[in-house]
């Protein structure tokens, strides 16, 4: 009868266990859309069997495996963070492009070729003063269109710094997130597969904003360090970054009224910056403190864009005040075509304007000499089209070929990003693939364990059928021998 009573304990023991592996099947089924959620493997032990010794054998349940694999994980964030990199530039430079238009015919190089054609039609007709207006008209045009791509790229600078905002923010929201989840850890949750869905899919979440570099601890949490150094999440406990626009210490501005940069700060006030080398926040912390302030200057360097400004405003009002309006007596000097605000090298773009004590007949076209020439300053305007001399160039070019040499870099820089980012967007399917294909739902395979854990619970049920026929029968025949 022992025996008997045994042999049922195992069987049932078998069943319970046959019941949890379809259970395990059955969550993986349920998940399988579930987003970074890992395939979770049933793990059935073999009890001892050792009749002799009392040990009726069977089989019992152990610790379900997840089919994760954190290199694979590593692989994924990694090349994620790369793609936030070139998501932010990429996305960033295209809206600069924008300003600088490569037609001849529009933007700063159409109003600097429509100034240069007035001159040479004034140097035809020195005394017009229809020549000397359209002069200070198109001038007026030169001004403007300074003013409007200055304009653009401030507001691009403002929506940059916005993105690092909001991207601090997040970083702090998924740190404070996985704190959280670490405190679930620590509660009791180690084994929960529907947390660790939850940590991954976090983790993920976190590595396109910023690079990130996460270890699982010996009690189960989670340690997070942003650029491999600055803690993010260590436990239960979160550290929030932060921003700061000022110049780094020991490092102090070069540059009149130039706009310092954006730090990040580490949860003590350290500046961080420099460690953040990928992810969105490292593509917009480019654009805001290297791409833009090369163009509209900073604390550190003028801008191109502004050196450009103020090499075509000193040139054209040099020319003009050489010579003269009249030939007198006395000789009356010429006045200068441009004004802009000298005492702020970073705004020269945003300031310039045609002077308004300027009148037509205030524009100087006689050159002094000897020998006095009548038209010779309006020649000499006529020639900064293309300059043979240093005078109306900047590091050997004209101011058209200048501007040119700002679109094109920034064109480059936009097209080189596009094309790394649809690499890297390639890159970021093939890891992600892989890991999929390592600890995915294969839904073919868990049909296949389904098939044959039922297969083995119809059996131990068929087996407990038989010893319940089999118990109920002993019982009989010992009720009828009593």
């Amino acid at each position: 009868m022992s025996g008997l009573l045994t042999a049922i304990q195992s069987s049932g023991n078998a069943m319970q266990a046959f019941e949890q592996a379809l259970e395990t099947i059955g969550n993986n089924v349920s998940n399988s859309s579930t987003p970074d959620y890992a395939s979770q493997s049933p793990n059935l032990e073999a009890l001892p069997f050792d009749p002799n010794e009392g040990l009726p054998g069977g089989v019992t349940t152990g610790q379900v495996q997840s089919a994760r694999d954190e290199f694979a994980e590593q692989n994924v964030r990694q090349n994620t963070s790369l793609l936030g990199t070139l998501e932010a530039t990429s996305q960033n430079l295209s809206s600069i492009q924008t300003t600088f238009p490569v037609s001849s015919d529009s933007g700063i190089a159409g109003a600097l070729n429509t100034l240069y054609q007035d001159f040479s039609s004034w140097s035809v007709t020195p005394t017009s003063p229809a020549s000397q207006q359209t002069i200070i008209d198109d001038a007026q045009q030169v001004a403007q269109q300074f003013q409007q791509a200055y304009a653009s790229l401030n507001q691009a600078s403002t929506s940059t710094e916005q993105q690092i905002q909001q991207a601090v923010g997040q970083i702090n929201s998924y740190a404070t997130q996985l704190a959280s989840y670490n405190q679930q850890i620590q509660n009791g949750d180690i084994n929960d597969a529907g947390l660790d869905a939850q940590i991954h899919s976090t983790l993920d979440n976190l590595s396109e904003v910023a690079d990130i570099t996460a270890t699982q601890q010996p009690d189960g949490t989670w340690q997070v360090l942003l650029a491999g150094q600055t803690p993010l999440v260590i436990g239960a406990q979160s550290y929030a970054i932060s921003t700061s626009v000022s110049t780094p210490a020991g490092q102090p501005a070069t540059v009149a009224n130039g706009n310092p940069p954006t730090q990040i700060l580490d949860f003590e006030g350290n500046d961080i910056t420099a460690n953040i080398t990928q992810g969105q926040l490292a593509g917009y912390l480019q654009v805001e403190n290297n791409i833009l302030p090369s163009i509209i200057g900073g604390a550190y360097q003028q801008g191109s864009l502004n050196q450009l400004a103020q090499g075509v405003a000193d040139t054209v009002n040099q020319i003009l005040t050489s010579g003269n309006i009249s030939d007198g007596p006395p000789a009356v000097p010429g006045i200068p075509l441009f004004t802009y605000n000298a005492a702020a090298p970073t705004s020269v773009a945003s300031t310039i304007a045609v002077n308004p004590a300027v009148t037509p007949g205030q524009l100087a076209a006689i050159q002094p000499g000897p020998p006095e020439v009548s038209n010779g300053i309006a020649l000499q305007l006529a020639a900064l089209a293309n300059p043979t001399t240093a005078t109306g160039e900047i590091n050997g070019l004209s101011f058209t070929e200048f501007y040119g040499s700002i679109a094109a870099q920034v064109g480059q820089q936009a097209s080189d990003a596009q094309s790394q980012l649809q690499v890297q967007q390639q890159t970021l399917a093939q890891a992600q693939n892989l890991r999929s294909q390592i600890s995915g739902v294969d839904l073919n395979a868990q049909a296949a364990q389904l098939v044959q854990f039922q297969a083995g619970y119809q059996a131990i049920a068929q087996t407990v059928n038989v010893l319940d026929t089999l118990t109920q029968d002993t019982i009989n025949m010992l009720t009828l021998t009593s």
